[in-house]
């Protein structure tokens, strides 16, 4: 089992930036695959970011050059910079961990959720 909870979220004007945080506690931080996923109201959960145990890191191309998703495993902590935020950006972030080796967008290969934090952009 893995614990994961975010932090950061908040309410920025468009063009601003947050980073959002999510900390990892249970099994070892450094073999799971993490990834970061929205939800507006109203809409389905959707892919944004994912980092692999080696670092590799996969995009959604709606925040692609917008965002970057880092990991530092000694902190056994994962980021999501985001810069450049539109009204779009605005949703709940969650925080996921899978033991997948690859870097992966689809929720259903994510076993393991945090509560979400709610990012408001306003224009």
């Amino acid at each position: 089992q893995v614990q994961l909870v975010e932090s950061g979220g908040g309410l920025v004007q468009a063009g601003g930036s947050l980073r959002l945080s999510c900390a990892a506690s249970g099994r070892t931080f450094s073999n799971y695959a993490m990834g970061w996923f929205r939800q507006a109201p109203g809409k389905e959960r959707e892919f944004v970011a994912a980092i692999n145990r080696s670092g590799s890191t996969v995009y959604a191309d709606s925040v692609k050059g917008r965002f970057t998703i880092s990991r530092d495993n000694p902190k056994n902590t994962v980021y999501l910079q985001m810069n450049s935020l539109k009204p779009e950006d605005t949703a709940v972030y969650y925080c996921a961990a899978s033991m997948t080796p690859y870097t992966s967008t689809r929720h259903a290969s994510y076993g393991w959720w945090g509560q979400g934090t709610q990012v408001t952009v306003s224009s």
